[in-house]
């Protein structure tokens, strides 16, 4: 990908509330020149871990409180209740972006099938670009470049969970809506919601260096390590964050998907990976 074309997008990371990823994304699915080219395999979709029996019954006795809307029409609904779930000042302003529901709803379908969402969620960008280092005649990821993304596990990272999925739940009917506008007329959108969790939830932890290869003929770079650079699109965009904000960031989901039911036994165990050589 060169200068001239080079894309900037963001998806959600929030996945349990109506906006919660709205932050994550703005800037965790950026990619500048001379990043590494996500090249992972679509992900395929597993059984998902199912709320518990007593969170699935009280889902059942439910009854949205939302008055009638049309999609176009609920930016400053969601606005308006999403606005206390963090007191971080960055949390207001990204909450300025339009239409919502759909763009949220469209970027958790993506993560879920292990994509990138960025032809959804495409205006906002780390300010300083990506970086590598050059040692003894081989390239690495410079650590240096995941402190840009230090503001979005911040925030994501301050939200309350517990408030984030009663919000949620509140506006589940509006993403229901959006999610059968995708072509899903007979799935649920929590579905695809817990799939997205439990897709960057899957993500590992690096430990060392990242070793990188340059593409022959492009600007662009590869991770030399099989086993990070065949990992899905969605995971690699989160491995690019670093691991003290990989570890945040996984954690708030955690908290989200608990609140949510899912008992923590069914969710992905924390994963650590130390660096090797290519084709280990």
């Amino acid at each position: 990908m060169d200068n001239q074309n080079k894309s900037i997008w963001i998806g959600g990371i929030v996945l349990a509330c109506v906006v919660v990823g709205l932050g994550i994304y703005y800037f965790f699915f950026y990619q500048p020149a001379k990043e590494p080219v996500p090249v992972g395999k679509p992900a395929i979709k597993e059984p998902l871990p199912p709320p518990s029996e007593k969170a699935a019954k009280e889902e059942e006795k439910e009854v949205s409180q939302l008055p009638p809307v049309e999609l176009n029409q609920t930016d400053e609904l969601v606005r308006q209740q999403a606005k206390d779930l963090s007191s971080h000042p960055k949390w207001a302003i990204w909450l300025k972006i339009k239409d919502l529901i759909r763009r949220m709803t469209a970027a958790v379908d993506n993560i879920a099938q292990g994509l990138s969402p960025r032809a959804d969620l495409g205006f906002l960008a780390p300010q300083k670009g990506f970086t590598v280092l050059k040692k003894d005649g081989k390239l690495y990821l410079d650590p240096r470049s995941y402190h840009r993304y230090n503001i979005v596990a911040d925030v994501f990272h301050s939200l309350d969970a517990e408030a984030s999925v009663k919000v949620y739940k509140l506006l589940k009917p509006l993403f229901q809506k959006a999610y059968r506008e995708l072509g899903y007329p007979n799935r649920e959108f929590q579905e695809a919601l817990l799939q997205a969790i439990v897709e960057l939830l899957r993500t590992p932890v690096v430990k060392g260096e990242i070793l990188l290869e340059e593409e022959e003929g492009v600007v662009t770079y590869q991770m030399a390590d099989y086993s990070l650079e065949n990992l899905h699109e969605a995971q690699k965009h989160l491995l690019r964050m670093g691991p003290e904000n990989i570890r945040k960031i996984q954690g708030k989901l955690r908290e989200m998907a608990r609140a949510l039911g899912v008992p923590e036994n069914q969710l992905p165990t924390p994963r650590e990976y130390t660096t090797g050589p290519k084709g280990s």
